[in-house]
């Protein structure tokens, strides 16, 4: 029997979906970015690897309320590149 899979909430649609189908950003002392490995320390937000939910996490400023500061533009630019990049595959 296989133990119970880790769930997170996306920032975007505030659906529970499992840790690994989502895409892992965090934030640290060295700043905001996406977290590749799902490893890294700092404090994590998970969002669905689909436009709609990127969308919808920019509009209802999800990451922003998950760390409690501004965004820079730049995550937001390498995040909807990772978006699009999984969702071409």
């Amino acid at each position: 029997m296989a133990g119970n899979v880790p769930m997170r909430k996306c920032v975007g649609c505030n659906e529970m979906k499992e840790k690994k189908s989502l895409i892992r950003v965090i934030k640290n002392e060295e700043g905001i970015f996406i977290d590749q490995t799902g490893r890294k320390n700092g404090r994590g937000a998970y969002l669905c690897p689909c436009r709609d939910c990127f969308q919808k996490s920019i509009k209802n400023k999800g990451l922003e309320r998950s760390f409690k500061m501004a965004v820079p533009d730049e995550v937001k630019q390498s995040l909807l590149k990772e978006v699009e990049m999984i969702e071409s595959k």
